[in-house]
């Protein structure tokens, strides 16, 4: 049984969710270190600038950005060619778990694990276009 919002299916609603998640990771680096609003004048600068796991938080947004097109045109066009409904929907949410505890394992410096659920989140992405 597929869960539809109007015409927002439960991918649609990860692609949504997916947008938001470096969001996330860079507020925590940003409001746990020593940013201020003078700071938003050279945001990059700061954050260039940041050690430890705070630095680790930046790395993980800039990364989830960079992975973020990939996964919507593998949604988009799943849809597109009728794909199982279950099975998007299923890898749409499995991507999105996967993305969250690459987050933590890369702020928590864990560098292989984070490389793992690096490939598991590719290895959705890849999936959608075979549903």
């Amino acid at each position: 049984m597929t869960l539809t919002t109007g015409s927002m299916t439960i991918a649609y609603w990860c692609v949504f969710i997916a947008i938001l998640l470096p969001v996330a990771f860079t507020g925590l680096a940003k409001f746990t270190s020593n940013f201020q609003p003078k700071h938003n004048h050279a945001p990059r600068k700061f954050l260039d600038g940041l050690t430890g796991w705070q630095q680790r938080s930046n790395w993980a947004q800039q990364n989830t950005f960079e992975s973020i097109p990939g996964f919507m045109a593998a949604v988009i066009i799943a849809h597109q060619i009728g794909g199982n409904q279950d099975n998007i929907d299923m890898l749409a949410v499995s991507y999105i778990i996967i993305r969250v505890v690459y987050g933590a394992l890369y702020i928590a410096d864990i560098a292989l694990m984070r490389t793992l659920a690096w490939a598991l989140g590719v290895a959705c992405i890849l999936g959608l276009f075979f549903t």
